[in-house]
């Protein structure tokens, strides 16, 4: 008999029920009465652990109800129509959120670029400032980077602030799509990096802090770092459709997972998990990760019949173009899910065309 049914465990950090943290600060929160649309005492107690986290007592936070409506909000924050915004070509913002910075933006244009591991380079990112220099061309006004990236990959704080000046040098604000940066501060922890030295500290402007991938149900945050890009966003969250009612049954959640650190714990054991799943890949002979596993993602290369009995046996999980297949990990990832995994994989490869590496 199977130890586990094969499903969604790797698909992606999205697909993990609620850690334990935001389940208990929901049950609580479900306790009495409390006063409507963010006035209530967990969003404060929210916003004072997120202040306490990026050690920036000035920063504005505000609260929705996913990462689609965190970035896409948060770059028309910082963008007129006729603007534009650089961002890899790989980016969520660009392959995955359906229009939605144009649309919130009324009108924003992406302005992609390439680069190694899906993240976008001084050059790069140069040409795409200097594209064009009059008003045919939209008026580049934001910087867009993803940590981690789609690729998995991070981005250290010297490359931030590096893209950071360069952005300034150009009038260009600086955003963050930190869906999953805490396995950002999880994969640097070691090195005595902190979130500051990840945000602010670096040049970030605005950053869309990832809460689901984290564990939570519905809940993301936008922090902004520089106050006078957040004028009037609360408007603009309103009208967006992104003001929570019933505020306290997201921002428990942050108080929750917040309070004693469980926020960072679920992300390394992400990271880890991606780890032994990485070096359990490698008993398969001919497979091998494509790339160094920085955070909680890990990407092969599979044949496509391996593939499909993968598929056959139960297992979802994605392909990212070149980046080839994508395995995720999540704070619910077991060692028993890597092992039946693994155990299936070679078994799908044993049986038919070997898996390229």
């Amino acid at each position: 008999m199977r130890e586990i049914e094969p499903g969604w465990q790797f698909a992606s950090d999205n697909t993990a029920g609620i850690c334990p943290e935001a389940w208990a600060a929901l049950t609580a929160a479900n306790d009495g009465y409390a006063p409507s649309y963010g006035t209530d005492a967990w969003t404060q107690r929210a916003c004072e652990l997120v202040r306490a986290l990026f050690e920036n007592e000035a920063a504005q936070v505000y609260f929705v109800f996913n990462g689609t409506a965190a970035n896409a909000l948060a770059l028309a924050a910082l963008c007129q129509s006729y603007q534009g915004i650089v961002c890899h070509e790989a980016a969520h913002v660009q392959t995955d959120e359906c229009g939605a910075p144009e649309f919130f933006s009324h009108g924003a244009k992406l302005l992609t670029v390439g680069g190694a591991d899906a993240k976008v380079t001084l050059a790069g990112v140069l040409q795409a400032i200097e594209r064009g220099d009059d008003v045919h061309f939209p008026q580049p006004r934001a910087l867009s980077i993803s940590q981690t990236t789609e690729w998995g990959s991070i981005y250290e704080p010297a490359e931030i602030a590096a893209l950071s000046a360069l952005a300034r040098t150009h009038a260009l604000a600086v955003h963050m799509d930190g869906a999953r940066f805490a396995n950002a501060v999880a994969g640097l922890a070691s090195r005595g990096v902190r979130p500051a030295d990840l945000s602010w500290r670096a040049g970030v402007d605005v950053l869309s802090l990832g809460g689901t991938k984290c564990g939570l149900g519905s809940s993301e945050a936008v922090v902004f770092f520089n106050r006078e890009l957040a004028a009037q966003f609360e408007y603009r969250r309103k009208q967006g459709g992104q003001l929570a009612s019933k505020m306290r049954f997201h921002t428990s959640q942050w108080v929750g997972v917040l309070e004693q650190g469980a926020w960072l714990r679920h992300a390394a054991h992400a990271n880890a998990a991606a780890t032994e799943l990485a070096e359990a890949l490698t008993r398969i002979p001919g497979l091998k990760p494509l790339r160094r596993v920085e955070a909680n993602a890990v990407f092969v290369e599979l044949a496509p019949p391996v593939a499909a009995a993968m598929v056959s046996r139960g297992w979802h999980f994605y392909r990212l173009g070149a980046a080839g297949y994508r395995l995720m990990c999540s704070w619910a990832t077991r060692t028993q899910d890597i092992e039946q995994f693994v155990d299936d994989l070679e078994r799908a490869a044993s049986a038919g065309p070997a898996a390229a590496g």
